[in-house]
């Protein structure tokens, strides 16, 4: 039934409004023609993090093709899923439109691939994984900046509800009937993916629209790139016919569940898929990770991920000297390499710079642990080809 969660959305007549409406920074004004959640959208679509996404690996990495999946387009296709359902519902679709847009700006370069090698380092620098799910929310609340009408540098500030909803949205936990949590918990105390449910159901409808959107794309993608060979052709020919779905790409996988999960979910049972969809999902998840994810094409790119984004690390690590501002030297012999980390911590470093009134997260790169946390913090922000151009700039003379 249409609406059925409509007393449920995260409007002013919920009962958490204030809360789930709080910011950590006041933005510069208010204003009546967009709502809370409305702007927070807004300012992910505009900043640095969001833009990158386009250059950075959704599954398939160094394609030239225009055609396979990005980063960015993923998260199009996720904020595509979520509105449709959240509008069906009767959710705050203002409000899963914005976790959408930020939810993936956490993700480093290499997509997944790239995220084990930087959590590898992070546990053995820094005693701590690195997840991308709480690395976006680090973008969110401390590194991603604006200008506000006078031209100042300020950080995002956005409402607790959207900064929940990235910071929960892990989309591989294999769960049905999705509901929030209870508590308006410190988000700094999360620990690990999927540890919490999101706050709010607008946040429990993107964490499985994040799953619905990437299933049928993959497909589609490895097709065109020749992955799926005559065993995984075979796989996915068996799936069409024993569910009726020919062709069994993005448009049928998308419009069955969207269409599922619309009709089963109820505020008694959450946000769900019926039986039957569920056990789709879990078969075309089942044949992606046999004859795509898992495919030995994959493991050249998973040693170059790893090789590049160590001697990254490592060359940047090795500048460290326990002395402020450690850099110059080493700029002019590795100007994109260095020259970039001086440019991206400049704002964030304890002496002022005029024009930006932001968080100060790193002193003066004399604490080691500060320092690498900006080394971390520098390598996951970047896109594929930087780090690339980067890497290449390391190993030229």
């Amino acid at each position: 039934m249409k609406g059925l969660f409509s007393h449920l959305a995260a409007t002013p007549d919920h009962k958490d409004w204030e809360q789930l409406t709080a910011r950590r920074h006041a933005l510069y004004q208010r204003e009546t023609m967009r709502d809370e959640f409305y702007r927070d959208y807004t300012r992910i679509l505009h900043c640095t993090a969001f833009r990158r996404l386009k250059h950075k690996t959704q599954v398939f990495p160094h394609v030239e093709s225009d055609h396979i999946c990005t980063r960015m387009e993923h998260v199009l296709h996720v904020e595509s899923v979520s509105n449709t359902v959240a509008e069906h519902l009767g959710l705050n679709t203002s409000l899963t439109r914005a976790i959408s847009m930020g939810h993936d700006i956490g993700h480093a370069p290499f997509g997944h691939e790239g995220e084990k090698v930087l959590s590898s380092l992070a546990e053995e620098h820094l005693g701590r994984r690195f997840w991308h799910e709480q690395n976006g929310l680090r973008f969110a609340d401390g590194i991603e900046l604006l200008q506000d009408p006078k031209g100042v540098w300020r950080n995002l500030g956005l409402t607790y509800a959207v900064r929940d909803g990235i910071l929960c949205h892990c989309g591989e936990v294999d769960e049905n009937a999705l509901r929030p949590r209870e508590e308006l918990l410190d988000l700094a105390s999360f620990t690990r993916p999927g540890e919490h449910q999101s706050a709010t159901w607008e946040g429990c409808v993107v964490k499985l629209a994040d799953k619905i959107a990437y299933l049928g794309r993959d497909i589609e993608d490895a097709a065109a790139l020749g992955f799926l060979g005559d065993a995984g052709r075979a796989a996915l020919s068996d799936l069409q016919k024993r569910y009726g779905m020919d062709p069994l790409n993005t448009t049928g996988i998308m419009h069955t569940l969207i269409c599922d999960v619309c009709a089963t979910s109820t505020p008694e049972r959450g946000i769900a898929l019926s039986h039957e969809a569920c056990t789709l999902m879990d078969e075309v998840k089942a044949l992606n990770y046999e004859y795509i994810y898992t495919h030995p094409r994959f493991v050249p790119f998973r040693r170059y991920a790893r090789l590049v984004i160590e001697e990254v690390f490592v060359a940047l690590a090795e500048l460290y000297t326990g002395k402020p501002y450690p850099l110059a030297d080493a700029v002019v012999h590795f100007p994109t390499l260095v020259g970039g980390f001086a440019n991206f911590v400049r704002p964030y470093l304890a002496a002022p710079l005029e024009g930006y009134d932001n968080e100060k997260l790193y002193g003066d790169l004399s604490d080691r642990t500060l320092y690498l946390t900006a080394v971390t913090d520098y390598i996951a922000g970047m896109t594929d080809a930087f780090l690339i151009r980067a890497y290449t700039e390391l190993v030229s003379f």
